[in-house]
């Protein structure tokens, strides 16, 4: 069952590897949150696709360049991209920051 509330301090972060971590925000089966953390530099969003699952990106911190299919592009805090099933995307960290990732249907492979 979803919380309804989620305090970010009270939430596990998990160091994926150098320079690279995450919270899982909040969930249900039809829809997830995560917040991902990036140092400049050490961490990078290698590309990939996902052949279930669509998904949003708010940049709240920092400087990244998206690749997204054929295009890529320099985001900053208050930007958003968007990936649709099965596209190749992935990110390069250029100012260590912050993402909010949603993503839908939830990822179980997070869990």
């Amino acid at each position: 069952m979803a919380k309804n509330f989620i305090i970010n301090k009270d939430v596990e972060l998990e160091v994926l590897k150098d320079g690279l971590s995450r919270k899982i925000l909040a969930y249900s089966d039809e829809i997830m949150m995560v917040e991902v953390n990036f140092t400049a530099g050490v961490a990078f969003g290698e590309l990939h696709a996902h052949p279930d699952h669509e998904q949003v990106t708010y940049i709240k911190s920092g400087k990244f360049k998206f690749t997204i299919g054929n295009e890529a592009r320099i985001v900053t805090a208050g930007d958003c991209v968007y990936m649709e099933k099965n596209i190749l995307h992935g990110a390069e960290c250029l100012e260590s920051g912050v993402l909010l990732d949603t993503f839908t249907p939830m990822r179980k492979d997070f869990l």
